[in-house]
Formats: structure tokens, C-alpha cells, sequence
């Protein structure tokens, strides 16, 4: 298949074939975007999660201290709300605080997302108008006097080159669509137990000495390092 026979095909769908492969371009930036940016943000996050887990009591220079750690982090957005409130609000209030943390950060998790998922629907659709457009070209020979039915046969499966290409955008589309749903999800998990833990540590009481405990729930390696260093 050489680069003058997808013009023709292009040609062929009376361009529904070009705007496919924009389409396509698009969600392949989305897709490199937000994997780029969720995986990155699950892997420092879990890392940050197990290292607030060490603590057993916050104060605001412990908190601050974290909240530069973190970054450009979503769990960063939560340690500075605590730092503002350390020391003035406690229980309830302080919980609905952060939680409104964690409710600002969300749009940014699944940010260009709806992109992809308008790509989703949208593709096949497209696919299947290029078709109908080919099909239209296909039967048109037979209008013309002497007219072979291979060139028939032929322009419909040509034509049929835009439905598949539609089909395989949404497929890719889908595939990553639900992977970074399913990201977006631990990530807001992970941002629900940082709250939690901020609570808990930050409530004047200071936590039983079970680091090793809880991490070697989430990590072995790192509770047996954790127990060298103790």
C-alpha cells in the first residue's frame, strides 16, 4: 500500500479519509499526554503515600516540608490545605476542607480526556459516511455504457477502507479511554488515604508505631528497609 494509493483512497471517501487521519493524530496526543502524566503521577504518588505513612504525628513544619516534596503532585494540593488549617481546625471541618481539595484537583486528572471519547463515538461514524460516499462512486460505473463488474467489485472494497480505519481509532481510543479511567480512579484513591492520614496525624494524637506493619502491606522491601534504619 504506497502513499499515491491512500490518496486515491482519500480521494476515493472525498476526504472523510484525511479528517480519519487527523482524528487519529489527535488521539495519539491525547493518549501520549495523559499517559505520560498519569503514570507518572501514580508512580511518585504511591511512593509519596508510603512516605506520609512513616509519620506518626504532622505539625505544620513537617507538613510544609512535605507539601515542597510533593511538587507539582495532586497530593500536594492537599498537604498545603493542611498547612494552612494545622493548628486551627481539626475533625470534621478540616476533612471537608481537603476533600474540597481533592474535588479542584479532579478536572485536572481527566483533563482532554472528553477528547478521546468524542473520538471514540465520532470515528466509526465518519468511517461509515466515507463508505457510503465510496459506494456512491462504486455503483456510479454503472451508469456508464461497457462497464466492467470488477470496477464495482473493486470500488467497494475500497470503499469499505474508511469503515476500518473508523473502527480501529475508536478501538485504540476505547483501550485507552478505560486504562486512564481506571488511572484516574487510583489516583483519587490515593489522594483519599493521604486525607485520611492527615487526619489522623494531624489530630494531636500522635499514631501506634506500626510503620512496618503498614508498609509491609504495601511494600516489603521497603518495611524491611525501614526496619535496618530503626
Amino acid at each position: 500500500m504506497n502513499t499515491a494509493y491512500l490518496i486515491y483512497l482519500a480521494n476515493y471517501s472525498d476526504g472523510v479519509l484525511y479528517v480519519l487521519a487527523g482524528l487519529l493524530v489527535i488521539a495519539l496526543g491525547v493518549i501520549v499526554d495523559r499517559f505520560w502524566y498519569l503514570r507518572r503521577t501514580i508512580l511518585h504518588g504511591s511512593i509519596f503515600v508510603r512516605e506520609i505513612a512513616q509519620h506518626g504525628c504532622l505539625d505544620r513544619e513537617t507538613l510544609q516540608s512535605l507539601a515542597d516534596e510533593a511538587g507539582d503532585l495532586p497530593e500536594a494540593a492537599l498537604l498545603k490545605a493542611a498547612v494552612i488549617h494545622s493548628g486551627y481546625v481539626q475533625g470534621d471541618p478540616l476533612a471537608s476542607r481537603l476533600e474540597e481539595s481533592i474535588l479542584i484537583m479532579a478536572p485536572q486528572l481527566d483533563r482532554r480526556l472528553w477528547v478521546l471519547d468524542t473520538i471514540i463515538t465520532l470515528a466509526p461514524l465518519l468511517g461509515l459516511l466515507g463508505t457510503i460516499i465510496g459506494m456512491f462512486h462504486a455503483f456510479s460505473v454503472l451508469a456508464a455504457p461497457g462497464h466492467a463488474p470488477t470496477a464495482v467489485t473493486g470500488g467497494v472494497a475500497d470503499a469499505l477502507v474508511t469503515t476500518a480505519t473508523g473502527l480501529f481509532i475508536a478501538i485504540l481510543g476505547l483501550i485507552a479511554f478505560n486504562a486512564f479511567n481506571n488511572q484516574v480512579r487510583q489516583i483519587l484513591l490515593a489522594m483519599d488515604s493521604v486525607k485520611t492520614m492527615l487526619l489522623n496525624r494531624m489530630d494531636g494524637h500522635p499514631m501506634p508505631d506500626n510503620r512496618e506493619s503498614l508498609l509491609q502491606a504495601a511494600d516489603p522491601k521497603m518495611a524491611a528497609a525501614v526496619a535496618r534504619a530503626g
